[in-house]
This record gives C-alpha cells, structure tokens and sequence, in this order.
C-alpha cells in the first residue's frame, strides 16, 4: 500500500484521462449500472459436525446451504471401520408443514468418503446422527441426535 500513492501520484499530474486510459480508476457509470446483480440474494451456508458414532469408526460432516427452493443439507460419510462393517448417517429434519421426513445414507469403502446431499426444502430445523451397521442395516454404536440446523440460530 505505501506503494500506491507513489504510483498514482504521476497520473494525477498527468491527468484524469491517462488513468482511465490505463483502467487504473473505475468509471462511476460501471459500478451503478448493474442493478439487477445488486438484486440477487447470496446463498448462506451454515457448517455442521463433525459427528461421529459411540466407537468413532465412523464420522459426518457438512454444510447446509440456502437457496431459491429452500434449504439443501450436504455433507460426508467416513468410515474408518472392519472388514464388513459400514457406517451410516440419518438425517432427520421438519418440514414447515410440521411433518418429520428422514434420509438414510451409508458408506462401506474405508478408502473414500461418501458425498450426501439432502434438499430439504423449507424446513424448520434438521438433525444427524452416525450410526455403524452392516452392509444392509443400522447395528447400533449410534451417536446422539445433534442439531445441523434450527431456524432463528
């Protein structure tokens, strides 16, 4: 930044029409006519977990992001489990019509995480919980039910 003045300093003695020439100084014209840009909300995004299972073989992370069609809860399933042994993750959440809806998700592969992604709509509040299991049910070893999301914070 001391830098700056010392470069500027030339244009100015130069002139206002070198240093636009140059593209140093933006033209106020360009900044106030995109409207339309300034219209657009930014998507927010609220980070969750990790949560891991009572024996810690298994773990999710994520993040929750809004946007035009409500809220989506995308996260990772680890497992860092035995031979033939998963983990899995419940995502329960309320919608805004007081309905509790439920996805279940699981990952055997101890080498690669898997990718989730749960579009929730409108809801009123989402909670996860990590399980270990089999390769086609929940076992128990499960964690408590923890908070992603809740409306008002």
């Amino acid at each position: 930044m001391r830098s700056a003045p010392r470069l500027l300093l030339p244009l100015a003695a130069a002139g206002l029409s070198a240093a636009l020439a140059a593209g140093l100084v933006a033209a106020p014209a360009a900044a106030s006519g995109s409207s339309a840009a300034s219209s657009v909300s930014a998507a927010e995004t609220w980070e969750w977990g990790p949560t891991a299972s009572t024996d810690t073989k298994g773990w999710a992370n994520g993040y929750v992001r809004s946007g035009s069609s409500g809220l989506r809860v995308v996260g990772d399933l680890y497992d860092a489990g035995g031979a033939r042994t998963c983990s899995w993750v419940k995502i329960k959440w309320l919608t805004d019509r007081g309905k509790y809806r439920t996805a279940t998700y699981r990952n055997c592969s101890q080498s690669t995480s898997r990718t989730f992604t749960v579009n929730a709509g409108y809801m009123l509040l989402a909670k996860a919980m990590v399980c270990r299991g089999s390769a086609t049910r929940i076992t128990g070893k499960c964690s408590r039910w923890e908070r992603v999301w809740t409306q008002g914070g």
